[in-house]
């Protein structure tokens, strides 16, 4: 019995990481305009129109020297 939860578990933890991967996508900021932001994609035809998505800025390395 416990053998057969471990598995359920097992399984359903994999399947919500690949759909989270699944709509993983890269894009570069064309414009800004007020509250409009227009971005340019690979592989935008994983995004579908009206679909909420949340955008995540990328981290500045810190230059370092003497």
């Amino acid at each position: 019995m416990k053998k057969l939860i471990t598995v359920v578990m097992v399984a359903a933890f994999a399947l919500s990481a690949g759909a989270a991967l699944a709509g993983s996508v890269k894009c570069t900021v064309e414009s800004v305009s007020g509250d409009t932001v227009t971005l340019t994609c690979k592989k935008a035809s994983k995004l579908k129109v009206g679909e909420k998505v949340k955008v995540k800025a990328a981290k500045k390395k810190a230059i370092e020297g003497c």
